[in-house]
């Protein structure tokens, strides 16, 4: 399921790292997730009942493990 921002809002959301660069929906994998991401540094935020969370240490960096759950 896609998340649902205004889009309003999600022109004035940034990643919350140094560069402050605009998020887009979706991850690099999954356009529908329910998860913004850095469109500089790739790292990706959760949306959790439409909130996105925006917290450093929610994140995940790309090409991390714990990026979707994966687990082998």
């Amino acid at each position: 399921m896609a998340i649902t921002l205004d889009a309003q809002l999600l022109e004035i959301l940034a990643c919350p790292s140094p560069d402050h660069a605009p998020l887009r929906p979706g991850t690099p994998d999954d356009a529908e997730a329910e998860a913004l991401t850095c469109t500089e540094c790739g790292r990706v935020y959760p949306v959790r009942d439409g909130i996105p969370v925006l917290l450093l240490d929610e994140a995940t960096l790309p090409g991390s493990a714990a990026d979707h759950g994966d687990s082998a």
